[in-house]
């Protein structure tokens, strides 16, 4: 290794070694800190995967649900924030793996060298798996030095990043992975010039296999109050910097098909308040979702939604829907389910965060994308007045789907392929 790049550790190990102690004034790193700080209580682990937050836990859980390992495997998972520790051990908990494999869940230590050498030597790991983006130039360190093989599963890299760690390209080489199996072709180009172009595979995103195409909705509750041939609108996830955006939208909407019955969902609980005040300002008839009786609502009714886990029964009952986050530069919230129940969902101009479902989704028609408020209540406009195609628009939607699927096979069969010399210990679940 260069010594220019060995020098430029140790003064990476000295920079966290003096700022690991301001860490704890952080209230989201506090929590655990001991942990973070020492490694201390990591066990031995067959394979280590590091999942980021929530987003990356539901991906190591795919991973772990379908291996199918011919001899006792245990799995290490950390994560860098509570809401994926809590998500990880849940489903652990929750649901049945392989009898031949155990997991659990921890957070990930600082990233500093020495930190990471005691860490790396502690686990012991056969495998170290990366997702999406984890690159830590500690833990990849301490991966090479004891010569443990690595791959980045689900791998994407934006083209910011990519000109961030090309400010030092030769340091990349050196600490990079075996293997990179990433989720696009422009990400697997991005990946090919920082680490090389024969490390680099391209696969699908197991998130698309995480997507239900078989809905139930035979026993939808909220239809008692929803009647099928009602012109119902829903405006899902709202995020706080676009109250004001969403609050024009539901004037304009009002003032042109003013029997619309609005289901309105902010995207947290705690913006409840704001939205009673809105409502009361601007004077329309609207009601709490937990007042609501048997009895169908009245037209032109604003539904507050205070209550969890009815989006998607109320997706399935609308005839347009706005997905929010989107509005405003947050990356967009998840607008890949109302598509499920036929309905071609429309969304501001961010969606970075969903941008791993491609173009295409527009080009087809399934969703659609529009540049501000003006457009988002034109759009809707549009789809209340027509005839709803659901089945149709469903069909394509699970069409879609369905032809992106199979990236957690494929990983798995590439890990299993990497630990042939462990005698077979991980082959991929046969199911369909």
């Amino acid at each position: 290794m260069q010594p220019k790049i060995l020098l430029a550790l140790r003064l990476y190990d000295i920079l966290w070694r003096l700022c690991i102690p301001l860490l704890k004034l952080n209230s989201r790193l506090k929590e655990g800190f001991s942990s973070r700080r020492s490694g201390n209580g990591l066990q031995p682990a067959d394979i280590w995967i590091q999942a980021a937050s929530a987003g990356e836990a539901y991906l190591a859980l795919s991973l772990i649900e379908n291996m199918n390992p011919v001899t006792p495997v245990h799995i290490l998972v950390t994560t860098n924030t509570r809401q994926g520790l809590d998500i990880i051990n849940k489903e652990i908990e929750s649901k049945s793996l392989n009898d031949q494999v155990t997991a659990e869940c921890a957070y990930i230590p600082f990233d500093r060298p020495a930190i990471m050498d005691n860490v790396v030597q502690r686990i012991c790991p056969k495998l170290m798996i990366l997702l999406e983006t984890e690159i830590w130039p500690g833990l990849l360190f301490a991966l090479k030095k004891k010569n443990v093989r690595t791959i980045i599963i689900n791998g994407r890299l934006t083209p910011k990043s990519l000109q961030r760690y090309l400010l030092w390209p030769s340091l990349w080489k050196t600490l990079s992975p075996d293997w990179v199996l990433a989720i696009s072709d422009d990400d697997a180009r991005r990946f090919a010039t920082l680490f090389g172009q024969k490390k680099v595979q391209k696969m699908p995103n197991i998130k698309f296999d995480r997507l239900q195409t078989v809905i139930n909705d035979t026993d939808n509750h909220l239809k008692a109050f929803i009647p099928d041939a009602t012109d119902f609108l829903v405006l899902g996830s709202v995020r706080q910097p676009e109250e004001k955006q969403i609050e024009s939208i539901i004037q304009n909407i009002q003032s042109n098909l003013p029997e619309t019955i609005f289901g309105l969902f902010p995207r947290h609980m705690h913006r409840i308040k704001y939205w009673e005040y809105t409502l009361n300002r601007l004077n329309v008839r609207w009601i709490r979702r937990s007042e609501l009786n048997r009895e169908p609502v009245a037209e032109g009714t604003i539904i507050l939604w205070d209550t969890f886990g009815e989006l998607n029964p109320a997706y399935a009952l609308a005839k347009a829907v706005f997905v929010g986050g989107s509005l405003v530069p947050l990356g967009g919230q998840n607008f890949l389910e109302p598509m499920i129940y036929g309905i071609k969902p429309i969304i501001g101009p961010s969606w970075e965060n969903f941008a791993w479902v491609g173009d295409d989704i527009f080009n087809q028609g399934l969703a659609i994308k529009a540049n501000d408020w003006q457009s988002v209540a034109s759009g809707l406009k549009r789809q209340l007045r027509q005839t709803r195609s659901a089945a149709r628009q469903q069909a394509a939607a699970i069409r879609y789907i369905k032809a992106r699927k199979g990236g957690t096979r494929q990983a798995c069969n590439f890990i299993a392929d990497l630990l042939t010399t462990d005698s077979d210990l991980i082959k991929v679940k046969d199911h369909d």
